[in-house]
């Protein structure tokens, strides 16, 4: 461009206006960026070389801490639930991993793509899709009887049966979690029991519980994530766990392998690695007389008081209450202000019968994982998923998860008795919290566990490393007002409804030229483009092999896309179009300047991303496409790919306006 000097300095004027407004109305952006990474590095600096209390089911006041703090935590033992569902599922699950169905994903954080450290797949409501790190899932639908699939040979029998048990399982989770609110009262009883056999055994137990703590202290690994120079690319991922709690990063600090597993997506939150002779006290008690209980209980709130068994730590911790306080608060409020599946939309609140929608399949092996990451804030041992809140999900729903251990992929034990293996555990914490002890809960393979109420948004929770490789079903109330196939098909159908096709001809026009139905239009065409074909091809095309539900929506969104940038070239022409009334001319430029500069540059992004040097490692049947790209003389396209020229053309009549 050449114009006066006197407008280059307006220019610059304008630009520094508009980021200074920018700014102001999203004062989270510079904030909470630069306030994840400070709170951590504060938080660890003023623990030192000191940790933070939790308990353990061997620790007395173990139970009066779950029923205070953590009441929305709910264990279902292997054992109370049908042997025939257990060797449908697990059978589902080896299945999946067998075929190659459970992927690591390139996830996006901080403006770096790093591999998750859990392989996963998600199955779920047919066109149900999950959103994570910048990350679209296209659910493999359940193939039930009472679901109408369309496309009823998208896959093998195998896989079809693989899916259908884990719908069944999906169904056994709405009924048990639905009938919960009644039934928790019928546990106290057991509660009781379980608590009298506590402080029994709670002497013998408790010199096991304060070796395994001081065991599993070590180094904070947070110091080493968080202040590291040398791991200052792990750091990055370890600092938003909390905030962007779905899928985070596990533990793994390997080169290349840094995965991010939050909350969310990822996750599920599990077990515990406990020393051979520790057990919950649950099952130390029962299992010895040969009982099952169906629940680890957890009472209704009541006031928190102080749980037995913390004062030779309580008083260094004490230090630090007044310094870290404001914690809590802060987080609550950062995840308060969460992501929805694809657009910002108005927060749902789970209500009436709990109906899981998706489930998150996680896989991870900690032998084929190096140097596994310690938890840094309570010494619990090592972390397969960092500390994190379960997102992307309708406010106050429930979470359920089972977890499935195994020796090998056949789901066969290994030589050796299975009680000389550490265990997978669920740490949880309440979050930004240091005045209230953390809890640490053994899983057994087999058991369930469900967060109920508010407890996933208001404490945070992570999964401990045993020493066998792990399974688990994640199942969620995901929040998808912007994330099923029939709500992007709608707003195909909204935007091409401005669109008209000669029938003669074939030629087209725009039915209206108001800046309101423009702009929706262009949000629209940006939104099939970016949140749904490239996310699709990035990844979710993995999945043709498997099962092929997906390929023709697709293709038909592939096709509105594509009249959709019919009518941007029909805009642009509006827009040049001289004799027209200035000011509303004005105005259609600067709203498709605003649409062509974002697509621009969300499609450099993404050009970028699929010839990263990590997308290049994946052998090609799992390897992101650029789709959709052409070249500059592809006469079936209306407008280039590269649309610098363009936006240039825009910006040059609004300078001469």
């Amino acid at each position: 461009l050449t114009f006066p000097i006197k407008y280059k300095y307006l220019l610059l004027e304008w630009l520094h206006h508009i980021w200074f407004q920018w700014k102001v109305q999203n004062p989270s952006f510079t904030k909470a960026a630069g306030d994840q990474v400070h709170k951590r590095r504060r938080l660890l600096q003023e623990l030192g070389d000191q940790k933070i209390p939790f308990l353990a089911p061997s620790d007395r006041g173990f139970q009066q801490l779950w029923d205070t703090s953590y009441s929305g935590l709910v264990l279902r033992k292997s054992c109370s639930l049908p042997a025939e569902l257990h060797s449908r599922v697990q059978a589902a699950l080896l299945t999946l991993r067998r075929k190659g169905c459970l992927l690591k994903d390139l996830v996006r954080v901080r403006d770096r793509d790093v591999f998750t450290a859990v392989s996963r797949a998600l199955l779920g409501e047919p066109g149900h899709t999950y959103r994570y790190l910048d990350t679209r899932l296209f659910a493999i639908p359940w193939h039930s009887e009472d679901i109408d699939v369309k496309g009823q040979n998208c896959c093998d029998p195998d896989l079809r049966a693989a899916c259908k048990a884990l719908w069944e399982l999906n169904t056994f989770f709405c009924t048990d979690v639905s009938q919960l609110k009644e039934g928790d009262r019928l546990s106290q009883s057991a509660k009781g029991e379980a608590e009298a056999k506590q402080g029994e055994e709670g002497d013998t137990e408790s010199k096991h519980s304060e070796d395994s703590k001081n065991s599993e202290g070590g180094d904070s690994e947070s110091r080493q994530s968080e202040e590291g120079d040398t791991e200052s690319k792990h750091s990055e991922e370890w600092d938003i766990e909390s905030k962007h709690s779905e899928e985070g990063c596990s533990g793994s600090k390997q080169e290349g392998e840094w995965e991010t597993e939050f909350k969310h997506s990822t996750e599920e939150g599990e077990s515990s690695q406990l020393k051979p002779g520790e057990t919950s006290f649950a099952a130390a008690s029962e299992h010895a007389e040969g009982k099952c209980p169906d629940w680890g209980v957890k009472a209704s709130g009541g006031t928190e008081t102080e749980p037995v068994g913390l004062k030779a730590q309580e008083k260094p911790v004490a230090e630090l209450k007044h310094s870290l306080s404001d914690y809590h608060i802060q987080d609550k409020e950062e995840h308060e202000s969460g992501q929805g599946c694809s657009q910002p939309s108005p927060p749902q609140v789970c209500s009436g019968p709990v109906k899981f929608n998706v489930t998150l399949l996680n896989y991870m092996d900690p032998a084929a994982m190096s140097q596994l990451k310690e938890e840094p804030y309570y010494g619990m041992g090592k972390m397969a998923v960092g500390w994190h809140h379960d997102e992307n999900l309708i406010t106050h729903s429930p979470v359920a998860v089972y977890s499935y251990s195994c020796h090998d992929d056949k789901g066969e034990s290994s030589e050796g008795s299975s009680s000389d293996k550490a265990c997978w555990r669920i740490g949880l914490k309440v979050a930004w919290d240091i005045h209230t002890p953390g809890l640490m809960l053994p899983l057994e393979s087999g058991d369930c566990y469900y967060m109920r109420d508010d407890l996933n948004s208001t404490h945070q929770h992570c999964v401990l490393a045993g020493d066998t490789a792990r399974f688990s079903s994640t199942h969620r109330v995901a929040e998808c007002s912007s994330g099923t196939l029939t709500y992007i098909q709608s707003r195909c159908r909204e935007a091409l409804s401005n669109l008209h096709t000669d029938p003669e001809t074939g030629s087209h026009r725009l039915v209206a030229l108001l800046p309101a139905t423009l702009q929706d239009c262009e949000e629209i065409h940006n939104e099939v483009e970016f949140e749904w074909l490239r996310q699709y091809w990035f990844q979710g095309q993995r999945y043709a092999r498997f099962c092929s539900w997906w390929t023709r929506p697709m293709e038909q969104l592939e096709k509105d896309w594509k009249l959709m940038e019919t009518m941007t070239m029909l805009f642009l022409a509006a827009v040049e179009e001289e004799g027209q009334e200035e000011e509303g001319r004005r105005e259609m430029a600067e709203i498709l300047l605003s649409a062509l500069t974002d697509r621009h540059q969300q499609r450099q992004t993404w050009r970028d991303r699929c010839h990263s040097s990590l997308a290049q490692t994946l052998p090609p049947e799992e390897a992101p496409v650029d789709r959709p790209f052409w070249g500059v003389d592809d006469p079936s396209m209306p407008l280039p790919f590269d649309l610098a020229d363009i936006i240039n053309r825009v910006e040059s009549l609004l300078w001469r306006m």
